[in-house]
């Protein structure tokens, strides 16, 4: 009577050589795309020459924590409420803002690698909306603008997660 190691090792046998081939390459596939994503990084640095139109929009409804450092890009975020304004201090840069009150960051480069190699270059703008804040966190719309198109997973990875990301 065969045991069931022998029952496995019968089927994949049993398989024709083309089987094999066609198994074979979607694991190498697999491999690969699982290294890509293991290896991908997002290098965030200021602009090299006066950056163009960004006809690429992509928009978040975020929350920042009261006093809180959060990085997005390479920009160090800290906002305080004051009463019904927010102090924001971007990079050491401080503004106030009132609900409805937009704050817009220069612009940056960005370039995503994966493996070793560059994916995709292109150019960035953030800009903050104030909507109001509520205990001990500020609400804001986050429109992140490109000058070209970059998927959503990989602008979500520029997005600290304590920032509680929602597509708007």
């Amino acid at each position: 009577m065969a045991s069931p190691q022998d029952n496995k090792k019968l089927a994949f046998s049993s398989w024709s050589t083309g089987t094999k081939v066609i198994v074979g390459i979607i694991l190498a596939v697999f491999v690969v795309f699982l290294f890509a994503a293991l290896t991908l990084t997002i290098a965030v640095m200021e602009a090299e020459e006066a950056a163009g139109e960004f006809p690429y929009t992509t928009t978040y409804k975020v929350t920042l924590p009261d006093g809180e450092p959060v990085t997005i890009g390479n920009s160090r975020i800290v906002v305080m409420a004051y009463g019904d304004e927010m102090l924001t201090d971007v990079d050491g840069i401080k503004e106030k803002l009132v609900v409805g009150e937009e704050r817009v960051f220069s612009p940056r480069h960005a370039r995503i690698t994966a493996l070793g190699f560059p994916v995709i270059d292109t150019d960035f703008q953030v800009s903050l909306k104030y909507l109001g804040s509520t205990e001990n966190t500020a609400s804001f719309d986050i429109t992140v603008r490109t000058s070209k198109q970059v998927p959503e997973i990989l602008i979500r990875r520029l997005i600290p997660s304590n920032m509680n990301a929602q597509p708007a």
